[in-house]
């Protein structure tokens, strides 16, 4: 009923685990003191005899009684004050862990997960685990404890209630255990169906322009609507679940404790147990069941956390790139026999060799599906061959330190992100100490400087994707916020793509000029970005199949040529027309 493995992700907050336990037997230990007081000063009163002490005799019990109840009351304040603490270290610790996940895979996909997926199990997801540490775990503990507890109290009573009692408890994990298998498969779709809901509704959020111009907003109203009420009649079943478990679990608790209380009132009548030891009896056969009834209610709450705790675990134990600790010296990148694969099932990466001069342009082109962006990620680093190996300065990739590889490499795609933040804000994130001067420098080598003094300055807020920027000018922002960055190698990723012609010229001239002092990698599905580099490698279903200059890779009238020629073709019959 304790997944070992969420256990893990407590770390050193499971000594808090401990405390709380410790706490909950004090407590139970002080509700058997204060009972055990009032039954025997319910016997000193029956029993009472002024010539023994008159009131005198009293003042023991009702200091016990007092102190008994002090102390419950204390240890259940600690208890919930230590529950309280657990849970908010948990999930501090948990959203700790998930974030640096995320930023340690970098480039990497996590498990195919979508953003709202990853948002609602770093969010709701780390919440629900909150109830299972903090409510869950320690009342797990307590309950395997507290009845084992009051047997060994009882056992010198009357053994044959205690033992009544004793064999009554273990019902009440069995028919936790006759209901966790069907309640698991209920919580995984649970959580199936809130996550895909959550999908949807971000989905239609995003592409609500879309339905309204194609006309499928009420198409999507209605899928939006099957999907709550999937996730309604999910709910209910669970609803069901819970009130069916705890109408057994209360039968078996107060039906046991009732089975118990009926042998002590055989015991005073056949074997002569004394009635205030039959009260005390009566009065502590609930407690029996009471943490474990407790227990069972915790444990729906618990198999909801489960199941959001296994994706946050999917997501931690995805598998990280390797990085060393060794410094960049050279920034010549070579690729060398590199076989990659995603699955390992089918290669999309065969024996390819490249490599990458400190100045100067390469370009890298095919058809889509060849393995451009493959290529990306593995001098990213986001990605390891499967065979073969990549150097920087004849260093293998993975011997370096991340930090210091980044510190020279630098992405520019037709996605890069420009963040929510003013345009200063967006410049200081690539270089923390650049200057106004700077800034509109670079933003003048991308013909922006008028557009951003015109509209606001430097303090123009970018919105949410960039959507006050047309996608040229966002295009050329990220190249500006890149040149400031000032790096040694810089990858083109489809950088030119889907935007206006004046942008694309804008963007390639700049390109060009860097290609002087850097090293600029080119990837384009559009050849005639890629002419002037001074080696273009031609790929076809990952593989490289020519290289060379653009002349030389044109002599050869292979793939290269007839596809150039292909595009040149379309693009002049558009011009025409």
């Amino acid at each position: 009923m304790i997944d070992k493995q969420l256990l893990r992700l407590l770390g050193n907050n499971k000594k808090y685990i401990f405390y709380t336990v410790a706490l909950m037997v004090i407590g139970l230990l002080a509700n058997i003191t204060t009972t055990a007081s009032v039954c025997r000063a319910i016997d000193l009163t029956v029993h009472f005899d002024e010539d023994s002490g008159g009131a005198v005799i009293f003042l023991a019990p009702a200091i016990f009684a007092v102190v008994g109840i002090a102390l419950r009351y204390i240890a259940s304040r600690l208890v919930g004050n230590l529950k309280d603490t657990l849970g908010r270290k948990a999930k501090k610790d948990l959203r700790a862990q998930v974030y640096n996940k995320i930023v340690t895979l970098g480039v990497r996909s996590t498990d195919g997960m979508s953003m709202a997926g990853l948002t609602q199990v770093a969010m709701e997801g780390v919440e629900q685990l909150d109830l299972y540490y903090s409510s869950y775990i320690p009342q797990f503990f307590y309950a395997m404890m507290a009845p084992v507890i009051l047997f060994g109290i009882t056992v010198w009573i009357d053994w044959r209630v205690a033992l009544v009692l004793l064999a009554c408890v273990p019902l009440i994990p069995i028919s936790i255990v006759a209901v966790s298998k069907y309640a698991k498969r209920i919580f995984a779709k649970y959580w199936g169906k809130y996550t895909s809901m959550g999908d949807g509704f971000l989905d239609s959020v995003q592409g609500l322009r879309e339905l309204k111009i194609f006309k499928a907003d009420e198409a999507q109203h209605i899928k939006m609507n099957q999907s709550s009420e999937e996730f309604r009649k999910i709910t209910m079943k669970v609803l069901v679940m819970q009130l069916a478990s705890t109408t057994i679990m209360d039968l078996v608790a107060y039906g046991g404790a009732g089975v118990g209380i009926a042998v002590a009132v055989m015991g005073i009548v056949n074997r002569g147990l004394s009635p205030i030891a039959a009260l005390f009896l009566i009065l502590v056969a609930v407690d029996f069941f009471l943490p474990l009834r407790a227990f069972g209610s915790a444990f729906h709450i618990a198999m909801n956390g489960a199941s959001a705790g296994r994706k946050i675990i999917s997501l931690l134990e995805q598998p990280e790139p390797v990085w060393g600790s060794e410094e960049v010296c050279d920034t010549e990148i070579k690729v060398e026999d590199v076989t990659c694969s995603y699955d390992d099932k089918r290669d999309v990466l065969k024996n390819v060799n490249m490599t990458f001069a400190k100045t100067g342009m390469t370009g890298i082109v095919g058809e889509s599906g060849c393995g451009k962006s493959t290529v990306v990620g593995l001098l990213f680093g986001g990605l390891r061959p499967k065979t073969g190996k990549i150097t920087v300065g004849g260093k293998a990739l993975e011997t370096l330190s991340r930090e210091s590889y980044y510190s020279h490499i630098a992405v520019v795609s037709y996605n890069t992100y420009i963040f929510n933040e003013t345009v200063r804000e967006n410049f200081m994130l690539a270089n923390r100490t650049v200057t106004e001067e700077e800034i509109y420098a670079a933003l003048r080598k991308v013909n922006l400087e008028n557009f951003i003094c015109e509209n606001g300055g430097l303090d123009k807020v970018i919105s949410e994707d960039a959507s006050n920027i047309s996608g040229g000018q966002k295009q050329r922002l990220a190249l500006a916020v890149n040149l400031v960055a000032n790096k040694d190698v810089y990858i083109f990723d489809e950088a030119t793509s889907n935007i206006d012609i004046e942008s694309e010229a804008i963007i390639m001239s700049n390109i060009k000029a860097l290609s002087k002092e850097k090293a600029v990698i080119v990837i384009s599905h559009r050849l005639a970005n890629v002419t002037p580099s001074d080696r273009i490698y031609f790929m076809e279903s990952g593989e490289v199949k020519e290289s060379g200059t653009h002349g030389e890779l044109m002599s050869k009238s292979g793939g290269y040529a007839k596809l150039y020629t292909t595009q040149k073709n379309l693009e002049e019959g558009y011009g025409e027309v």
